[in-house]
């Protein structure tokens, strides 16, 4: 298994259950500050209702700080979800504080890094400072030491910022892949335009000479058969030489490669005014033919999205997978439509069906909200072998 599987990128969301467990790591080795909560809870400082309700609300702050840092550092999502879940962890916070005593006051430190890691670095420039004040205005009104007040200041404030260092570096990363991205549909485009010159060039000269040949066929053949004829066996020897000379002159380039299109399709979603979701890489060692046909299914996808869907958010994900018959790569397009989109005849499912049969993949569609109908999902699997990814 390479690095690629095994590691999370800086900005990159994990695709496997190792990369999920390798970031919930990352993040859990700071829970280690909740031992101070942890431990008045099991030293009985409290009584078994009280204890029981701490444990309960810590479990639940937990929870919610572990969904934010994890789901929206990377990603600007619903601001108006993510500031209604800080103020419901302020609020725990606050309470919990106040009525269980002073090792509580270390979840304001959970408080502040939860700002710096999902807030812009505007808005977490100020609350950062809002939040250690309140973590420093409530220990100063209840019978808390001063020593543990002065001691959580400095984390609180340390953590927000360097959280939102991490995230603007985070945020940076994933612009430049995007960039970069895009910067290789533009060399794709240019080298298509390149193309277009260089069989201008190539035929301009063998179509004239079919034309004129042609011409002087025709005025032969009443009176000159013979000469027609020889004619018309050169038009057939240009034409021959032309088609040989631009087949090799597209040699390489029909076919269409999955980074391209992960790049087209973005660059279609977003001047369509539909917020895209797409990874920025493709799988390494991807196999010829499963790229292929992958690429012209997101092509087409897309396309469908654009035209026909009406949605405003479509996601794009790749997934390797390992299955009883081997590996396999799943692409999966889903939008928030008006449903069914891509259902209809001559949308292509037809041919992306073909495809995939050529190489024994499938393909499943549904609603993307199977409660309400909406939306439309394509998933597609294409068998890899035992050769993608892996070391060995």
């Amino acid at each position: 298994m390479n690095d690629d599987e095994t590691f999370v990128g800086i900005g990159r969301p994990p695709t496997n259950r190792r990369q999920v467990g390798v970031k919930l790591l990352w993040i859990g080795i700071w829970l280690a500050f909740m031992s101070a909560p942890v431990k008045d809870l099991i030293d009985g400082n409290h009584t078994p209702w009280a204890a029981g309700l701490g444990a309960l609300g810590l479990l639940v702050f937990v929870g919610t700080y572990l969904v934010l840092v994890f789901r929206h550092t990377s990603k600007a999502l619903d601001r108006r979800r993510v500031g209604a879940a800080i103020t419901f962890l302020g609020a725990l916070a606050a309470l919990f504080s106040l009525t269980l005593g002073t090792p509580w006051l270390v979840l304001f430190v959970y408080v502040s890094v939860t700002v710096g890691a999902t807030l812009p670095l505007r808005t977490a420039g100020w609350l950062i400072p809002v939040v250690t004040a309140v973590l420093v205005g409530l220990g100063l009104t209840g019978d808390h030491p001063r020593e543990v007040i002065t001691a959580l200041v400095f984390p609180a404030l340390l953590g927000g910022f360097a959280m939102t260092g991490v995230r603007q570096m985070i945020r940076t990363t994933i612009e430049l892949r995007e960039a970069r991205a895009t910067v290789a549909q533009l060399a794709a485009n240019e080298e298509r335009l390149r193309l277009a010159r260089d069989l201008h060039d190539l035929l301009g000269h063998s179509l004239s000479l079919i034309t004129l040949k042609s011409e002087l066929a025709g005025r032969m053949l009443p009176d000159h058969p013979e000469q027609a004829a020889l004619q018309v066996a050169d038009i057939e020897q240009v034409s021959r030489q032309a088609l040989v000379d631009v087949r090799s002159a597209v040699t390489g380039y029909r076919r269409p490669t999955l980074p391209g299109e992960l790049a087209g399709a973005r660059t279609a979603l977003v001047a369509a005014g539909i917020v895209a979701d797409i990874p920025t890489d493709a799988p390494a060692e991807l196999p010829e033919k499963p790229e292929e046909v992958l690429a012209w299914a997101l092509r087409e996808a897309v396309t469908n999205v654009v035209r026909h869907s009406g949605a405003r958010r479509c996601a794009v994900t790749l997934t390797p997978r390992q299955t009883l018959d081997g590996r396999v790569l799943e692409l999966t397009v889903a939008d928030d439509g008006r449903g069914g989109s891509g259902t209809k005849a001559g949308n292509g499912l037809t041919g992306i069906s073909e495809r995939l049969g050529t190489i024994g993949g499938t393909l499943a569609t549904r609603a993307t909200d199977s409660v309400s109908g909406k939306g439309f999902t394509l998933t597609l699997s294409v068998p890899l072998g035992s050769g993608l990814g892996s070391g060995e």
